[in-house]
């Protein structure tokens, strides 16, 4: 019980905590001081005191759009292990529902911008959907390997790859990380397929699709992306924690991949710059090669190649 309600904590608040600790290795790299690590949340508790403003052009869509977003992303986070080592709904099935739920929160995104009438809005949501048709397949691509390598069709298959795969374990496990880390930083938009920070009107993407949104209705969109990414990360974190620890060393461990991952993607930021928009695709592309690659070690494990 103790551990449900961490894990509950965890996937509330550890969102803005990651944001925050990207922004401040970001500062780091800068050389600049940087705001503080709780910022994030002190932005999103300022946007939830705020009003919000609704153009006259929108329908019923735009209004419940924040809300089904967060509550799918809120879902998909009963079929994914945390903290504790196991998810709250643990079924054959789990992949699926994870990735669509998600897809449910993405789709009431994109009409939620259309819904603007903005072409500028229609523009993002575009883009936005054209990159989840290149991510999907490399995710399930990726997953379905491991999970039939492993013969456990749940999310738990991502611990046993090692016990499962052999000599070929470690190659696959490192393969699934950086596919994993890519969608994290592709779902997450951030550098190098998109930037948070950016208001450049060529170069918006899931930032010009919430850009008619204000107050809790943006508070919301912010907080079902950081979670979202804190999700992902996740399925890093059950990969390489080792199996049979104390719950509670678990937990710490499980934090400590947090922390790394969000350093990483800040340096990321920070030592690259965004790519030009016609070679985002390219970028995007190398996740579905290298689950590609998994698929190939897979099957030579599987039938002796």
């Amino acid at each position: 019980m103790i551990l449900k309600l961490v894990n509950l904590i965890i996937l509330l608040f550890v969102p803005f905590l990651m944001a925050g600790l990207i922004k401040k290795t970001k500062s780091f790299w800068g050389g600049r001081k940087g705001p503080s690590i709780m910022q994030p949340f002190y932005d999103f508790v300022k946007l939830m005191k705020k009003d919000f403003v609704i153009s006259k052009t929108t329908s019923a869509v735009f209004r419940i759009a924040p809300l089904v977003t967060f509550t799918s992303v809120l879902f998909a986070a009963m079929f994914v292990p945390l903290a504790s080592g196991s998810a709250l709904v643990n079924v054959s099935a789990g992949l699926i529902v994870f990735a669509y739920t998600l897809s449910l929160g993405k789709f009431a995104a994109l009409i939620s911008a259309m819904d603007t009438g903005s072409s500028f809005e229609g523009m993002g949501a575009s883009r936005e959907a054209c990159f989840t048709s290149i991510v999907e397949p490399a995710f399930f691509m990726l997953i379905a390997s491991i999970m039939a390598i492993t013969g456990n069709f749940t999310f738990d298959s991502l611990q046993n790859i090692l016990a499962s795969a052999g000599s070929y374990g470690i190659l696959i496990t490192i393969f699934a990380v950086v596919v994993l880390f890519i969608m994290v930083l592709i779902e997450g938009s951030r550098v190098p397929v998109d930037d948070p920070a950016t208001h450049l009107e060529l170069t918006m993407i899931h930032e010009v699709m919430i850009l008619d949104n204000s107050g809790s209705d943006l508070a919301l969109f912010t907080w079902a992306n950081g979670i979202k990414m804190l999700l992902i990360s996740s399925l890093i974190a059950y990969m390489i924690i080792p199996q049979d620890i104390n719950e509670w060393i678990g937990v710490l461990l499980y934090l400590a991949v947090m922390a790394v991952i969000s350093v990483l993607i800040g340096t990321v930021e920070s030592g690259m710059a965004r790519i030009r928009m016609s070679h985002v695709f390219e970028f995007i592309f190398v996740m579905s090669s290298l689950a590609l690659v998994v698929l190939a070690l897979v099957i030579a494990r599987m039938f002796g190649g």
